[in-house]
């Protein structure tokens, strides 16, 4: 069984927003500054990968579906009788990828930087296997190549800084695991059988997740000029009107 934590980012009232990270962020770091934004509202609650942020350390091994149900066990236990709707970036995105094909409480849902398929297999073991002999800092750098577009670490020392000391701070067996359930992770053609609306946001200058990649079945395809890989921080203004926009036509 997988135990996420679970943070309130902004709001008291509203419909629930549930926020998703993506691997090596915390969810407070990630989406801090776009769940202010919505706070208005939206009560946004963000949840934290195993060994992340708020989140324990994981004990085994867990896959993409097994997070996805955690994160609806959640969901129904803050939702009460409102609508709520889900955001995910990265991994988080992928959570949201399953939770359209079933989604229990989710009236709609957003996968931004992310696809039916995230990277390949092999490549997520090897990382897995380095993680686990030398610490999740052997991934800041290169994580500061992937993560952000051109200029941004100029623009915004403190985000990406922060960012990257929550890469820092992640447990490495837990890290390890998700990469493992990312080598599993392939939805293939199954997107097409989506239940609730889908958003995919892809980042233009993402390198993890192009644009291309991030074309789903089903779903309706944004493009975030000026972002790279975690647009929640790089740009939380147009991901805010983009998610209002989104879940109000939903609702």
């Amino acid at each position: 069984m997988v135990e996420l934590a679970a943070t309130r980012l902004a709001g008291q009232e509203g419909d629930l927003l549930v926020v998703g990270p993506s691997l090596g962020t915390s969810v407070e770091a990630l989406w801090g500054e776009c769940a202010v934004l919505l706070g208005d509202e939206f009560e946004v609650v963000g949840w934290d990968l195993p060994g992340h942020g708020r989140s324990r350390p994981a004990s085994a091994a867990f896959t993409l579906d097994e997070l996805a149900s955690a994160v609806r066990d959640l969901a129904l236990e803050a939702a009460g009788d409102r609508h709520v709707w889900y955001a995910g970036v990265s991994v988080g995105g992928a959570v949201a990828l399953q939770l359209a094909l079933d989604p229990g409480p989710f009236g709609a849902v957003a996968g931004l930087a992310t696809a039916a398929k995230i990277g390949d297999a092999q490549a997520w073991q090897e990382r897995a296997d380095l993680v686990r002999r030398a610490g999740t800092a052997v991934m800041v750098a290169g994580s500061a190549e992937r993560w952000f577009a051109p200029g941004f670490t100029d623009r915004r020392p403190e985000i990406a800084g922060a960012l990257l000391t929550s890469l820092v701070d992640a447990d490495a067996s837990s890290y390890a695991y998700t990469c493992e359930a990312l080598a599993g992770y392939d939805l293939g053609e199954m997107m097409g059988e989506a239940k609730v609306p889908l958003l995919v946001a892809a980042g233009e200058h993402d390198p993890v997740v192009t644009a291309e990649q991030a074309a789903v079945p089903g779903a309706a395809v944004v493009l975030l000029t000026g972002c790279g890989h975690l647009p929640a921080a790089e740009d939380p203004r147009a991901v805010a009107s983009l998610l209002r926009t989104f879940f109000r036509g939903a609702r």
